[in-house]
């Protein structure tokens, strides 16, 4: 065979064989390699042994080598010990957009190096083009399915040396060609959720990590309602696991969490899925990155998304001095949650983004403008 120019990362999903497969068709010298990140804590939860299994028999129907390594030691470093601190600080980090800046797009791309390879592949959705000598990062063609959100972190130096095959293609189309291939992970469910956790209770696994703290969950009027055990097992916007039944001279409307006091171990809540106190008109953000390496202007209008597969908001973005962003939406929004990432887009390409910090919501909004007045809005070690 040729000389490898690119590995791909097969992860055992149907995304990364069909990416594998569209590569080789093109004619590209290929292998694979499969990421552990995980070390398999004993609670049966762990599925790295299928995912392997599923990879090496992708490999084998390719007719590619397949590689192996073990990033359990950098994920714990780079991205779970920071999950916990964040978890424990009451906020709500992303720790798949992380895994991407911290794993897959640095130590996979270290290693595919090591191996004499040029450029690596993954199976997000996602595109890239160069224009003018600047790589862009595009959206993924299925928006149902666009990735380009986890990945706002990478740089050119990243971009230059990946390719996202399935990035053009639909999810249905993805299937199609796999089950055509006699892939194994054809039919195989897509991961969701938080990789290391699996299919366990949320709050039982953090509990295995972060000592409880039981305090009392507020109404907005200051009312007691109920106890909590954690108010970092909450995140804002949440309605399930409250243990809030029906309260007297309360409407029989659903709660949910629209604030945190951390530092009096409060959780608060309110009535109805567009409470007014988990509103927002406008956050703040930590120093941003910006895949150009740079941002367009120092004040310009574009998109963004504050979670995963929300729809585009229009807004007008200003970058203060130390590179934090203040942004100002225009319509509200809801559950801005500081921890999350902001995704900044113009049309289909992702320009970057960063850690939200705080956000102009009531309960928020003292905080908001204490940090307006602050130079270094980065909570962490940046």
């Amino acid at each position: 065979m040729s000389q490898v120019r690119t590995i791909v990362g097969l992860s055992g999903g149907v995304d990364s064989s069909v990416a594998a497969l569209l590569l080789q068709r093109a004619g590209e010298p290929l292998a694979g390699l499969f990421m552990q990140n995980w070390a398999d804590d004993g609670s049966g939860e762990c599925r790295a042994e299928d995912d392997r299994r599923d990879a090496v028999a992708v490999a084998g129907k390719l007719g590619i080598p397949i590689h192996f390594r073990d990033f359990s030691k950098e994920y714990w470093d780079g991205v779970f010990r920071h999950f916990l601190d964040e978890y424990a600080a009451g906020r709500t980090p992303n720790p798949d957009v992380l895994c991407n800046r911290e794993v897959k797009f640095k130590h996979f791309l270290d290693a595919a190096h090591a191996l004499g390879a040029e450029f690596i592949a993954t199976g997000h959705y996602a595109r890239t083009d160069c224009v003018d000598g600047r790589y862009r990062l595009l959206r993924g063609v299925d928006r149902s399915k666009d990735q380009s959100y986890f990945l706002h972190q990478l740089g050119q130096k990243q971009l230059a040396a990946t390719r996202f095959p399935v990035g053009e293609l639909p999810k249905t189309q993805v299937r199609r060609i796999a089950a055509e291939a006699g892939f194994v992970t054809a039919e195989k469910k897509d991961s969701t959720g938080i990789c290391f956790i699996g299919e366990r209770d949320f709050r039982s696994f953090l509990g295995q990590y972060l000592p409880m703290q039981p305090g009392e969950v507020h109404a907005v009027d200051g009312s007691v309602l109920a106890q909590h055990e954690g108010v970092f097992f909450h995140t804002i916007g949440q309605r399930g696991g409250l243990a809030i039944g029906g309260v007297k001279g309360r409407p029989a409307l659903p709660w949910y969490v629209v604030g945190k006091d951390v530092a009096r171990n409060i959780l608060f809540v309110d009535q109805g899925v567009d409470s007014p106190w988990m509103m927002s008109q406008q956050l703040l953000s930590e120093p941003a990155h910006w895949i150009a390496g740079a941002p367009p202007a120092r004040q310009f209008r574009c998109t963004a998304q504050t979670r995963y597969r929300q729809a585009d908001q229009d807004c007008d973005v200003s970058v203060r001095d130390d590179g934090s962003l203040r942004v100002a939406f225009d319509q509200p929004q809801r559950a801005v949650t500081p921890g999350q990432s902001l995704v900044l887009y113009l049309g289909q390409e992702c320009l970057g983004g960063a850690v939200i910090a705080a956000c102009d919501a009531p309960l928020e909004r003292e905080n908001f403008n204490t940090l307006l007045t602050q130079g270094n809005l980065c909570t962490h070690e940046c």
